[in-house]
């Protein structure tokens, strides 16, 4: 059964999708062929989206292997592996209707089976998965063209989070009877996708051609990929201005952007994407003893000045948020959480009133700060400075991602890190993780670092995540802002700066709310 409301949605979905259509058959045909070069860094250990949750991934990852749906900018499902959809009124039933011939790029029939196979699977090994699909106790397949999600209770964000860099349909062929997690095919994957992947040089590239067999044709119109890895920024910006590369996502300094934005062949693109919604933050590691204290977090979050950090490391292209859940996302964000006051000296006073006082060097103790490579290593000096003024040695130790992954998650070897966990589409998927008590597990990227744990925060989050009347579910997420900015497991900074730079001659690059994590079968290259 389907709501009279899905039903009315659906309807005026379908009366959208036709109007793009019928506006499609009537523009000239895309430019076929050509190279996108696209820079994109950090460089992922992998590529398929499946045991993680790393940009680098979700970016490149959708281009092979796609989800069962889409979004448009204002984050309405759009077809893709599944052509129809609909949901039970109690909401405990997904019933989701698959595409025609389509095929893995081995030759092998893509099927409803590979759907189950999927959905069980990312609820086990994906950091987000584990939340997202949490419900889920069936996924049946009456026919080879039928997917049913059967759930427990409600799950009003599943809807959104289908999409191929949250969610991929891998080969269960190909998976099945693995260990999930060191399957060589999670970097050379095979899909569904618009290009096919063909090779993987670690520390240079990674070389994707068009799929000629995709379901959807003419489509993809350029003919190659080339994800290239260049780790100095100066040389990044330098093949971007020689026309070496003609798509960088982070890939210049903050204090190249003005300039950029003068030369007459770029685009610079500033899209805080909707289906990402930048989101940073600086986490403590609440199984270090002097971090057990709150009245020592009070204190350090008051010597970090978060506005100037805005000024001085992005810019003042990010947008700060003290709130867990980011100004991005109006339905949920909470305005009127606001940071501690920044006062280095009543820091200086809590620290000495919590009985650790300096010694003859000024430092009172040390902790070791870890970034996350998406964030701006001049962040991390920041922090290390702001906690000098109340002495507190920082001591800044900074690896590749893959380095940074394992000492954060499953070695635990930090005491502060910083963080770049996005809030995604819905806070259900992309804050829950990082502070719901039952997502904290040695190993599993990206979720509660610092092992908080609080049974009503825990309570109000695993309400949220089954309520379907939107004011009663703001109002759950309202409280739990408010209980986390008190408990201090986290110093939250908001949205990071997201810069695109874009050739003017690359057109269609992210046509959807997903941005430059879409499949790219809508990029076209002008001559």
């Amino acid at each position: 059964m389907i709501r009279n409301s899905l039903k009315s949605w659906i309807a005026k979905v379908g009366l959208a999708m036709f109007a793009m259509a019928w506006g499609t058959h009537t523009m000239a045909e895309p430019n076929r062929g050509g190279t996108l070069t696209w820079i994109v860094t950090p460089e992922p250990a992998s590529i398929v989206p499946l045991t993680t949750t790393a940009g680098g991934n979700a970016e490149i990852g959708p281009k092979v292997v796609e989800g069962l749906l889409t979004y448009n900018k204002d984050l309405n499902p759009q077809p893709l592996l599944a052509t129809a959809w609909s949901i039970s009124a109690d909401g405990l039933q997904y019933r989701f209707t698959l595409r025609h011939g389509v095929r893995w790029h081995d030759g092998q029939p893509f099927t409803s089976a590979d759907v189950a196979f999927s959905i069980l699977t990312l609820k086990q090994v994906n950091p987000r998965g584990r939340s997202t699909f949490a419900n889920v106790v069936d996924v049946k397949t009456p026919d080879p063209y039928t997917a049913i999600i059967e759930l427990s209770k409600p799950a009003p964000f599943l809807l959104t989070a289908l999409s191929g860099s949250e969610s991929p349909i891998i080969p269960k062929h190909v998976y099945e009877g693995t260990d999930i997690l060191s399957n060589p095919r999670n970097s050379a994957p095979i899909g569904t996708g618009p290009f096919v992947f063909k090779e993987f040089a670690p520390g240079d590239h990674i070389l994707l051609v068009r799929n000629p067999d995709y379901w959807d044709k003419p489509k993809p119109y350029v003919d190659r990929i080339v994800i290239r890895f260049i780790p100095d920024a100066g040389a990044r910006a330098a093949a971007l201005e020689s026309g070496a590369a003609n798509l960088g996502d982070q890939a210049i300094a903050l204090a190249d952007v003005k300039r950029f934005g003068t030369l007459p062949n770029f685009h610079v693109d500033t899209t805080n994407w909707p289906y990402v919604s930048n989101h940073q933050q600086l986490i403590f590691n609440l199984d270090t003893p002097v971090l057990k204290d709150k009245a020592v977090r009070k204190a350090i979050s008051q010597a970090v000045d978060v506005n100037a950090l805005n000024r001085v490391v992005w810019y003042g292209y990010g947008t700060v948020s003290a709130a867990a859940i980011g100004a991005a996302n109006t339905k949920y964000h909470d305005a009127g959480i606001h940071y501690f006051p920044y006062d280095v000296a009543q820091a200086n006073a809590a620290l000495d009133a919590a009985g650790l006082k300096r010694g003859p060097d000024g430092k009172r103790f040390s902790l070791r700060l870890l970034y996350n490579p998406f964030q701006d290593p001049r962040a991390a000096d920041f922090v290390r400075q702001s906690l000098a003024r109340i002495g507190i040695d920082a001591q800044i130790q900074s690896y590749d991602f893959a380095t940074y992954v394992k000492k954060a998650y499953t070695d635990r070897a930090f005491d502060i890190t910083l963080e770049a966990l996005s809030n995604t589409f819905d806070p259900t998927v992309g804050v829950q993780r990082v502070f719901w008590s039952k997502n904290f597990k040695i190993g599993l990227p990206f979720s509660n670092a610092a092992h908080y744990a609080n049974p009503e925060v825990d309570q109000l989050l695993e309400a949220a995540s089954v309520e379907t009347d939107p004011d009663k579910r703001r109002q759950l997420f309202i409280r739990f802002q408010q209980i986390v900015h008190d408990d201090i497991p986290s110093i939250e900074f908001g949205a990071n700066p997201n810069i695109t730079i874009v050739s003017t001659k690359v057109k269609n690059y992210a046509p959807t709310g997903e941005g430059l994590r879409g499949n790219f079968s809508d990029l076209y290259i002008v001559p």
